[in-house]
């Protein structure tokens, strides 16, 4: 089976406040001293404020390794935030900020460009994905699985929806941080590319416009990488608990696994959904998560369970193939019934309000 890694980004939150505070660099330095870390897994992401901190596992060959790595550093952090009188949270936007007193961003010449062309965006970055890396064996293989990723990206939005709250009130989106996003000139849903050659001249015609100043900058929800020989899957929340970031690498393997598959048989046609479509889709499942429906590539609406277990379904030979059948399964259906991080979150705010959210959060955060 094909190699995956993950990439979580954690919020530095004030443990009484629930509010970020500015100690990225003070913990990554923490973390990155201690005896089981390497400089390279705690690191400062392409766009991020001076509250964020991102973590990366090593490239890993099962579930068992993705897990053990993002436990481990996820405890770093967690410990170094200690360090410094601060907690991380896996949490996808902030439920509380101190408007007066935004972040900054950090103190790079790229971000200070970026802040200039866009400051209001720039200040509401304040977001945290997870980012799934899977290994293909070729770019040309790698625009092919993006092209047939595409119809699946809504259900893994909706099932990873991690972020209803922002500056204490709830948006009425299960995944806000999806809305942030994608008001960036590159971002969303991408497109269908014809091979690899369409892909690198059309991300060509972009950075010689400058409407991007490098590749870094196609915040696309599913692209190639350009570090690695990768498809990056960038759509999901990150998660509150580490088992579910296992599951989601789980899915999103298999996801890439069964694409290629597809790709190989002369009688697998690529699906046809329409950009305006998917991209309604995209926002219905946005909006919603799994507490409603879900549409299907068809344009049937399926309840949110119906439209998980289509997933399950899709991608069960290749969850065979890698033995993570019964694991994925138990997590998906775990997270069918307790349902997601934006679920969880708006039961607590109702049960015992803003600061029940931050228990919550953070609790659920450093335990892993």
């Amino acid at each position: 089976m094909a190699t995956v890694g993950v990439e979580e980004e954690y919020l530095l939150v004030d443990p009484v406040t629930g509010i970020p505070v500015p100690y990225s660099e003070k913990v990554r330095t923490a973390a990155g001293l201690a005896c089981h870390m390497s400089g390279r897994e705690v690191q400062c992401e392409l766009l991020q404020s001076q509250s964020q901190v991102e973590v990366a596992t090593p490239v890993c060959d099962t579930l068992d390794e993705v897990g053990g790595h993002l436990l481990r550093l996820r405890h770093a952090v967690a410990a170094g935030a200690g360090a410094h009188g601060c907690r991380i949270a896996a949490v996808a936007t902030p439920p509380l900020r101190d408007r007066d007193h935004p972040v900054a961003v950090t103190d790079h010449a790229r971000y200070r460009a970026m802040l200039a062309q866009a400051p209001q965006l720039v200040a509401e970055q304040v977001v945290n994905g997870m980012h799934v890396h899977v290994a293909v064996p070729s770019r040309e293989a790698g625009v092919q699985v993006l092209n047939r990723l595409r119809p699946w990206l809504p259900t893994l939005t909706a099932m990873s929806a991690n972020s209803p709250l922002w500056d204490g009130h709830d948006t009425g989106f299960a995944s806000w941080r999806t809305v942030i996003f994608g008001r960036w000139p590159v971002a969303g849903l991408p497109p269908v590319f014809q091979d690899v050659e369409d892909y690198e001249r059309r991300v060509r015609r972009l950075l010689d416009c400058g409407l991007i100043s490098d590749t870094g900058q196609l915040y696309w929800q599913a692209r190639l990488s350009d570090r690695y020989p990768t498809v990056e899957v960038r759509c999901p929340d990150v998660q509150l608990r580490v088992d579910g970031a296992v599951m989601f690498a789980g899915v999103v393997r298999a996801l890439v696994e069964t694409a290629l598959a597809e790709a190989a048989a002369t009688d697998a046609p690529l699906p046809d959904c329409a950009p305006e479509f998917l991209g309604a889709v995209m926002w219905h499942a946005t909006r919603h998560g799994l507490s409603g429906t879900l549409i299907d590539p068809s344009g049937t609406v399926r309840s949110a369970g119906d439209m998980v277990r289509a997933l399950l379904r899709h991608i069960a030979a290749a969850l065979k193939a890698s033995g993570d059948t019964g694991r994925v399964t138990a997590l998906v259906n775990r997270l069918l019934r307790q349902g997601t991080g934006a679920d969880r979150q708006r039961a607590a705010l109702a049960a015992g309000g803003e600061r029940a959210v931050i228990d919550l959060i953070v609790g659920e955060s450093a335990a892993g």
